[in-house]
């Protein structure tokens, strides 16, 4: 797990051009990398980011030993003097950051790197990895979430996850964007999150009768009686079974947090019929809970069918975002010494397609809010050596159709700077708090948005507006040749 030390864990052309500079008169330029997305997944307003704490450990831990120079001797395209640099390999440099369970935006700055540009480059692979799967995973579920209204959603995604360690991140992404809990035991052990679950079909299939096997678990589980109905029939056995043991368990005076589960067939029906019958017997308070490869859309369409279900139990749909599977994060560079004095320029990666031109320079990320409502208005990007203030009016635009401009009244907004140090000179200051408080910090974000963000289908797109400084400064290295005048 990202708790060990990771440092080969980077492409081989990292190395290769870190044997490069290390040979060159530049070895010791520092430059600024950022990291951003371009789009938003799944047709998605927003992302929640996540995966910041493994950021944290992967740098913290990097070392190279022994065994793997060894390695990369073997590999014969390393020269000596470059293999002695890497044993003594430590990142010093500084890392500005979202807190994570935060909402992201794209374009902007979700992290931003400053430090010798040998160091800066090994890390983009591990970096992209942890923070393209976290928040896609956060992301996915936070929109299950929302089609589940209030009604807890549970993580079932252990056994269809992409080998061990997505599906012991994915858990922990999932607790982020918004899960109650996880099957998945070893992330509520590493964690500290809460675990969940029910029996299998294997178990009533393993007794001589479905009404033994669930009197048999009832004994074992007589304080968390979750009992799983679809074995044969759910409607004319397994939902009458329960019933007669709950009722069994109600005469010995054990029954408590209690219920069914329904893993196949017409959900929508199955749960009314089942309710019907819970309620006729006396079990109001018993839940129903529903699996089977459910995603945001078919929960909200059975929601809209009024189906019966307390709890959710989502697995393959989330667990690998089985509809838009990766997210894209970008590492690149946007400003860099001469590799002499430590005098930052700016500096831009000019593309034919227009959203991967960067923007160039070191900057900072405002969160603007409503001051009445405290609602998201937008985003504004500035450079790292601009102060923005609410007692200035402020102009939004959108920077690829710069027409499109909204006017903020001074006074009528307040601001929250985004990045914040997470290491200093190589040392970290990150403050490392537990899984279930940035799910807390992340649900409290979902309090400024607007209804319009949060649609699953067609939702209302967040601004993210560039400063005038910053516009004129990527507009300018656009084209070098033009004087440009800009009236924003």
């Amino acid at each position: 797990m990202l708790d060990r030390n990771m440092a080969l864990f980077t492409d081989f052309y990292e190395l290769s051009m870190m044997q490069g500079y290390f040979k060159s008169d530049i070895k010791n330029k520092k430059v600024v990398f950022e990291v951003f997305y371009r789009k938003n997944p799944f047709g998605n307003s927003f992302t929640i980011f996540a995966g910041l704490d493994q950021v944290i450990e992967y740098i913290s831990n990097i070392r190279f030993i022994k065994e793997e120079l060894d390695y990369i001797k073997r590999l014969g395209s390393f020269d000596a003097d470059f293999i002695d640099y890497l044993r003594d390999f430590k990142f010093n440099g500084n890392i500005f950051s979202m807190r994570e369970g935060s909402i992201a935006l794209p374009s902007e700055p979700i992290m931003v790197l400053e430090g010798n540009i040998l160091e800066l480059l090994i890390l983009e692979p591990g970096i992209l990895n942890i923070i393209n799967h976290q928040t896609l995973i956060a992301t996915k579920t936070n929109r299950i979430i929302r089609a589940a209204d209030s009604d807890p959603v549970v993580e079932f995604g252990l056994r269809r996850a992409h080998g061990p360690d997505a599906a012991l991140y994915g858990s922990r992404a999932a607790i982020i964007g918004g899960a109650r809990a996880t099957s998945n035991v070893l992330a509520g052990y590493k964690f500290d999150i809460p675990v969940f679950g029910t029996h299998a079909h294997s178990w009533i299939m393993s007794f001589n009768n479905e009404l033994e096997a669930f009197r048999s678990y009832a004994s074992v589980f007589p304080d968390n009686c979750i009992l799983l109905v679809d074995t044969f029939d759910s409607i004319n056995s397994g939902i009458p079974n329960a019933i007669k043991v709950f009722k069994e368990m109600k005469e010995l005076g054990k029954l408590k947090n209690f219920g069914i589960r329904l893993d196949s067939g017409d959900l929508a029906y199955i749960s009314k019929m089942a309710r019907y019958k819970l309620d006729e017997a006396g079990f109001y308070e018993a839940s129903i809970c529903a699996s089977n490869d459910l995603d945001e859309f078919l929960i909200k369409e059975l929601k809209s069918q009024n189906a019966c279900i307390s709890i959710w139990g989502v697995g393959t749909n989330l667990i690998t975002a089985k509809d838009c599977p990766s997210l894209g994060g970008v590492y690149k560079l946007v400003a860099q010494t001469d590799g002499i004095s430590d005098n930052y320029k700016p500096c831009i990666k000019i593309s034919d397609n227009i959203e991967k031109i960067t923007t160039p320079g070191i900057k900072k990320v405002y969160r603007i809010y409503d001051k009445y409502t405290d609602k998201i208005i937008a985003d504004y990007v500035s450079l790292r050596e601009e102060n923005i203030k609410n007692n200035e009016s402020l102009t939004i635009f959108d920077p690829l159709a710069i027409w499109k401009k909204t006017n903020i009244e001074a006074d009528s907004y307040i601001i929250r700077e985004m990045l914040q140090p997470v290491f200093i000179r190589g040392i970290s200051v990150y403050n490392k708090i537990s899984v279930t408080q940035i799910a807390e910090y992340s649900n409290r974000e979902q309090d400024t948005l607007l209804d319009e963000h949060k649609r699953l289908i067609n939702p209302q797109p967040i601004d993210v507006s560039l400063s005038k400084k910053l516009w004129g400064l990527k507009l300018g290295m656009t084209n070098k040749d033009v004087r440009i005048s800009i009236d924003i």
